[in-house]
């Protein structure tokens, strides 16, 4: 039986992720590349996929094949909210800040609740199980979120692989969070 293998790789960053602002349909902030570098490490992916956005196609460029739009990898709906600051949420919206940060099945904004995204992601993770060799996919921040989510549910602990001289980083701030580093592209040149 052949087994997938799926990369998940965050978008550059944007003006909006440094402003702490929900996204819009922005682009990458630009900074200078290594683009060889990023194609050569994924080059014997089978596919490349990203989502429809602007910033994801951006990103997926970078690893030198033309990618696949998938629909199932686009950002979450943030309805009424997308553009704006959270700090400004925060003051007009509290209480439905609060309300969509406590419960997954809530979209105060009008768009998608995290249980919804977390539900599409689902979904194209069990598609893939068909679809053997490496799949590199360009998404968004909540869409890495719901896939590792689906990824270690139930029996967490037995689904997680920690190979040697991995790194993982876990900040606290009211709440655990674990933090994934990125790829430091100034550092690779």
């Amino acid at each position: 039986m052949q087994s997938t293998r799926l990369t998940l790789i965050c978008h550059a960053r944007t003006v909006a992720q440094k402003l702490s602002r929900f996204p819009t349909n922005e682009p990458v902030e630009n900074q200078p590349l290594a683009l060889e570098v990023l194609g050569k490490q994924f080059a014997s992916a089978t596919r490349l996929l990203c989502g429809p956005e602007l910033r994801t196609r951006q990103t997926a460029e970078w690893f030198g094949a033309a990618p696949q739009v998938d629909e199932a990898l686009r950002d979450c709906d943030w309805g009424r909210w997308h553009g704006q600051a959270i700090k400004d949420l925060q003051l007009s919206e509290a209480a439905a800040l609060q309300a969509w940060i406590n419960d997954p099945q809530v979209a105060p904004h009008g768009g998608e609740s995290v249980w919804q995204l977390g539900e599409r992601v689902a979904a194209w993770l069990h598609s893939l199980q068909a679809t053997p060799g490496h799949v590199v996919a360009i998404t968004h921040p909540f869409v890495v979120r719901a896939a590792l989510t689906q990824a270690v549910q139930g029996a967490a602990f037995n689904a997680i692989d920690v190979e040697p001289l991995s790194v993982v980083e876990l900040r606290f701030n009211g709440i655990w969070r674990l933090r994934l580093p990125g790829i430091d592209l100034a550092g690779a040149q």
